[in-house]
C-alpha cells in the first residue's frame, strides 16, 4: 500500500507535469491586423486555429496572441515590456512592418525599432523570430527594396529566425482575401494556420 506522503507527492506531479509541459513554449506573437483576425471572429484567425491545433496534438505550445489592428513596430516596443513581465516568454516572433511602410516611416526607424525588440527579447532570454514582411510595390523600388530588405539584415545581425512571409501564397488570390483586398478572408486562416504550423515546428526544432 503506498504511503500518503508518497501518495501525495505522486498526486502532485500528476497536476504539475501537464502545467509545465504547457508552458515548454510560450510564444509571444507581435503582430498586426494580419494576425489579429481583423474583419473576423477571434476564432476564426489563424493564431486561434494553430493554438487548437497544438492542444489536438498535445504539443506544449502556447501562443500570447499580442497582436494588434494598425500596430507599428514602435506602438509594439512601449507594449513590450509589460508583455515580456506579464508572459515571460520563451519565444518572441515578430510579425510587424506593414503599416511602418504604408505609413512611409524612414527605414532607419524601422530597423531601430526591430532591433531594440528583439535585443528586448532576447535580454529576458527568448528566442527571436522576425517575418519577411512585403508591401505594395506602388512605394516606388528604392523603398520597397529597403524595406523588405531591411528583415533579412536585422534577423542576420541580430542571430534571429527569418520566417517567411505567409500572405505570399495568400494575397493574389482573390478568393481569400476581404473585400479590401488587404486582408484574408476566413477561408484563408486554415491555409495560414498549416503554413505556420510548419514554420514554427521547423523554429522550434
Amino acid at each position: 500500500m503506498m504511503h500518503p506522503i508518497l501518495r501525495f507527492i505522486f498526486v502532485l506531479l500528476l497536476v504539475i507535469k501537464p502545467l509545465t509541459a504547457a508552458a515548454d513554449n510560450t510564444i509571444l506573437i507581435l503582430g498586426d491586423s494580419l494576425s489579429a483576425a481583423y474583419g473576423l471572429k477571434q476564432e476564426q484567425g489563424w493564431v486561434k486555429l494553430l493554438q487548437d491545433k497544438y492542444d489536438e496534438k498535445d504539443q506544449s505550445v502556447y501562443l500570447v496572441n499580442a497582436s494588434i489592428s494598425g500596430e507599428t513596430t514602435g506602438g509594439a516596443l512601449r507594449r513590450l515590456d509589460a508583455l515580456l513581465s506579464e508572459f515571460e516568454p520563451t519565444h518572441v516572433l515578430i510579425e510587424l512592418g506593414g503599416n511602418d511602410g504604408l505609413r512611409g516611416f524612414p527605414i532607419k526607424r524601422l530597423q531601430a525599432n526591430l532591433r531594440d525588440l528583439i535585443a528586448k527579447s532576447q535580454k529576458i532570454g527568448a528566442k527571436t523570430a522576425v517575418m519577411e514582411v512585403q508591401i505594395p510595390p506602388n512605394y516606388g523600388p528604392r523603398y520597397t527594396k529597403l524595406f523588405t530588405d531591411s528583415f533579412k539584415s536585422i534577423a542576420d545581425e541580430t542571430d534571429s529566425e527569418l520566417m517567411p512571409f505567409f500572405m505570399l501564397s495568400i494575397a493574389g488570390r482573390p478568393e481569400l482575401m476581404q473585400n479590401d483586398n488587404l486582408h484574408p478572408n476566413a477561408d484563408a486562416q486554415p491555409l495560414i494556420r498549416d503554413f505556420m504550423y510548419k514554420t514554427i515546428n521547423d523554429w522550434l526544432d
